[in-house]
Formats: C-alpha cells, structure tokens, sequence
C-alpha cells in the first residue's frame, strides 16, 4: 500500500530503529515508548488488521520474531507483554497489523 507508514518503514523507505528483520517481518523502536522496551513488529507485506491476517505461518513468524525481539533486548526472562490492538475500538493507529513488544517493568492489568 503506498501511503501506509509502516510499509515504508519495513520496506527501507522511512528510517527507523531497526532490532530484528527477516524476509517476512520487520521488528523497530516505537518512537512513542509506552515501557523502557517497546518494539513493534511488522510483517512487510500490508496486512492492515489481526483480522484480516489469513495466513497462519506468517502470525506464528510475528510472534517467534516477538519473542527473538525479547530475547535481544534481554526481557525475555523477566517477562514482557504482546499486544496487538484491532479495529478503532481496539485501539488501532495505525492500520498495518503490528505486535507490540513491551517489557523492562512490571505490567499492570487491566491494561485498558
């Protein structure tokens, strides 16, 4: 999609804080962090929303590079939250499926 910022981000078109990259998925530095680690991760293709994702490689690939992203930024052991908001009333943005990576305290729930 041509106007979507996150499909020019994954495709090198924005810069970003890159962490983790592969074929598929793109994994960078939120410019807003909501806890001391917080990285979003995004498959390169547009997919605008979790429920529009029909391909169930892809989503397990978001989440292994989600818990690879953990693991480089050493929260992996303390605990970290994945979330992925859908639709307005899930609080979504920006409309490419992204997952959220957040971690470094200790979450509070409700988260919303």
């Amino acid at each position: 999609m041509n106007d979507c910022v996150f499909c020019k981000i994954g495709s090198g078109q924005i810069p970003s804080r890159m962490v983790l990259q592969d074929e598929e998925v793109f994994a960078f530095e939120d410019l807003n962090p909501q806890a001391p680690v917080h990285v979003l991760v995004i498959p390169k293709r547009h997919v605008a929303a979790m429920n529009e994702l029909q391909d169930s490689a892809l989503l397990g690939r978001l989440f292994h590079v989600a818990n690879l992203v953990a693991q480089k930024k050493g929260i992996a052991a303390s605990g970290y939250r994945v979330v992925a908001n859908t639709g307005k009333d899930g609080g979504q943005t920006v409309f490419h499926l992204h997952l959220h990576v957040l971690g470094g305290r200790q979450m509070n729930w409700p988260p919303g």
